[in-house]
């Protein structure tokens, strides 16, 4: 069969796998796999079951609405789910074996969290607005919290969440209500014995830390709350130890510079301090990558052995993701298991099997297993093979160079399948700026590469997966050392013959923009830019962002009044004047992570001085709206950011 190139089309030919729970004998797995019907425009998922022995498949729901969160309850009889078949997302609960879906809940907000089967399968834990009605946004309001909007999610006081108890076999029966607070209450987990449940907390009212996670505990019977690490720092996940008298939770603690790792801790409920488990693993635990595509599902329960002796995690080194197991008892020990030139999300252990998810620079997501110690591997899904077997995808070079001060910077550059180098060349600068680059599928460098261009990318100063020293290199210094990796990366670029200097662009998103916006606005040797979502200006960021009262903070060193000329040192609009690179800013609506306002400045700047200049605005789109939002809205990034850089990298005229 004749392969054709990669183009804008395919984002809505791909299919995707966004999580996977094995049944409680490690026999089967439920899956869920999302698609995009392209002429509607509209994003669906279906539930799909896998049997570990056979390897035979089934669709395990229609597909026809969006069914996700598949939870399996303790005797391996019946499935729990999400499903947005009405008009907001309820729990189903179905028989594996045959029978049809039940809704469990039928609440007026749906229900914000998946199910959690209690111990002996008679109960399922769940989140929900207990908002009767929502807000009316045409009448005047009042706000009160430090941070009191969210990407993502909105205005908080119409959206947090509170904890409750459905009985399984009664759904008729009104679900139980366990907290009663302004806090977006999520992740609940039964204990052992079945009489607490440990969930997570965060948009704590009065502080502009609000989305650190913290950990909570219920004890059922009396309704008492006890708040386990309010004042320690912030928590990713947590898990129960056999035990029932022990906690494992991934997180970092206060006082640690932004960007530092994340390790993994036991926690005795008896009393006493987290104890450190990861503290000689120099990258650390709960890593993972910037991808272009639906994100993987992290796991937010940190799995443990039968014997309580072991916990697992994901671990970023460099550009690679693995899955460790961490030992919870005795000497520290972190041993790899799942390991190579991909990015592993681990999905599930029981049964002796470990089951996952994999991705790498040329293939979107599949589900593997293997045994409990990582032998034995094997794929169990090729749900794209038809699509891949199709095209022709970019080859992909590894980079790696000194930085300007000499500090080794790792890197890669797609190569378009067709055509002769030194080829035009897009640099794609990831986000955070706390992120990583690496080896999982991008479809917006695969799209370029399909137009003829290659895709650099680096991991600059503040990347993730090369210690703490590398990821905190640019707090009270952003656009020095980032910018200058970045530009060293295109010279070597240039320099093996890849890279053809006078037709270079520029884009990327959250971080990725505010570079964009800073390289344009600081050199002249890029045709062209798509700065997505940028930061440009520290001091009114400070004052918009959902977060930046706290990071703008950690990441420059003092508020705007305290140090100004720093502010406006790592500032893109303070030299935006300059800018000569003809610039599309990309810009979601209701990114409360990177407001519009800060697009806007950098956008009436550029006019204002010659500078040709464009905006696109994503209506309703949130920070990562491109990536994982309407479908709509990905697929105008996507045709937009193709057509500037064909207009003014390569001259096309459309």
């Amino acid at each position: 069969m004749d392969k054709r190139l990669v183009e804008p089309a395919d984002l809505f030919r791909l299919k995707f796998i966004t999580e996977a729970q094995l049944s409680p004998d490690g026999a089967r797995v439920a899956y869920t796999i999302t698609h995009v019907d392209s002429e509607k425009e509209k994003e669906f998922s279906a539930i799909w079951m896998l049997t570990l022995a056979t390897g035979e498949t089934r669709q395990f729901t229609s597909g026809t609405a969006r069914d996700s969160a598949p939870r399996w309850s303790p005797d391996g009889k019946r499935i729990a789910f999400l499903s947005g078949r009405g008009e907001k997302p309820q729990l189903y609960v179905i028989p594996v074996d045959g029978g049809e879906a039940l809704p469990l809940t039928s609440l007026k907000q749906g229900v914000g969290s998946p199910a959690a089967w209690s111990p002996d399968g008679k109960q399922i834990a769940f989140t929900t607005s207990a908002i009767e009605e929502p807000r009316d946004f045409t009448k005047p309001f009042r706000v009160t919290r430090h941070v009191y909007r969210f990407d993502g999610m909105e205005y908080l006081d119409d959206v947090v969440q509170s904890l409750y108890v459905q009985d399984v076999d009664a759904p008729d029966a009104k679900p139980r209500r366990l907290t009663d607070d302004k806090l977006m209450n999520s992740n609940p987990q039964w204990s052992p014995d079945g009489t607490q449940i440990l969930y997570s907390s965060s948009m704590v009212p009065d502080t502009h830390k609000s989305f650190f996670g913290r950990l909570k505990l219920i004890t059922l019977e009396t309704g008492e709350i006890q708040s386990l690490t309010d004042t320690w720092g912030m928590v990713n996940s947590a898990g129960w130890l056999p035990d029932g008298q022990r906690i494992v939770f991934t997180g970092t603690p206060h006082g640690k510079i932004v960007g530092s790792k994340a390790d993994m801790w036991v926690l005795d409920l008896a009393g006493g301090a987290p104890e450190c488990r990861t503290a000689g693993l120099a990258v650390g635990v709960d890593g993972g990558l910037q991808p272009d595509m639906p994100v993987m599902a992290r796991m937010l329960s940190v799995p443990v052995t039968p014997d309580g002796e072991w916990a697992y995690s994901t671990v970023q080194t460099g550009g690679t993701v693995a899955t460790y197991k961490v030992a919870l008892n005795g000497a520290e020990n972190c041993v790899p298991l799942l390991t190579g030139d991909r990015e592993v999300a681990l999905q599930g252990v029981g049964g002796g099997h470990l089951i996952y998810l994999v991705t790498n620079f040329n293939h979107p997501i599949d589900l593997f297993c293997a045994d409990a110690d990582g032998s034995n591997e094997r794929q169990l899904t090729c749900i794209n093979d038809d699509w891949l077997n199709s095209v022709k995808l970019p080859t992909v070079e590894h980079l790696l160079f000194p930085g300007v001060d000499g500090t080794q910077v790792e890197g890669w550059i797609y190569l378009p399948p067709e055509g002769e180098a030194p080829y035009p060349t897009t640099l794609n600068i990831h986000g955070g700026p706390h992120g990583a680059f690496g080896h999982a599928f991008h479809f917006d460098s695969q799209m370029l590469c399909g137009a003829g261009y290659a895709v650099l990318m680096v991991n600059h100063r503040a990347s993730t997966g090369y210690g703490d020293a590398f990821s905190t290199a640019i707090k009270g210094d952003w656009g020095n050392l980032d910018y200058k990796d970045l530009m060293c990366g295109v010279d070597v670029a240039i320099e093996k013959g890849y890279a053809d200097p006078d037709k270079l662009g520029v884009f990327g998103l959250s971080g990725g923009g505010n570079l964009s916006c800073w390289i344009v606005a600081n050199t002249r040797r890029f045709k062209a830019a798509v700065p997505e979502n940028p930061v440009t200006n520290w001091v009114s960021m400070y004052g918009v962002s959902d977060i930046s009262a706290w990071f703008a903070i950690e990441e420059l060193g003092g508020a705007p009044h305290e140090i100004p000329e720093i502010y406006a040192r790592c500032s893109p609009i303070t030299t935006a004047h300059t800018c000569t690179t003809p610039t599309l800013l990309i810009q979601g609506e209701h990114d409360w992570r990177c407001p519009a306002e800060q697009s806007e400045q950098f956008y009436t700047t550029l006019k204002a001085n010659g500078c040709v200049a464009e905006m696109l605005r994503l209506p309703n789109s949130p920070h990562a709206g491109s990536i994982v939002g309407d479908p709509a809205v990905r697929r105008a990034q996507n045709d937009a950011m193709l057509e500037w850089m064909n207009r003014y990298v390569l001259g096309k005229v459309e």
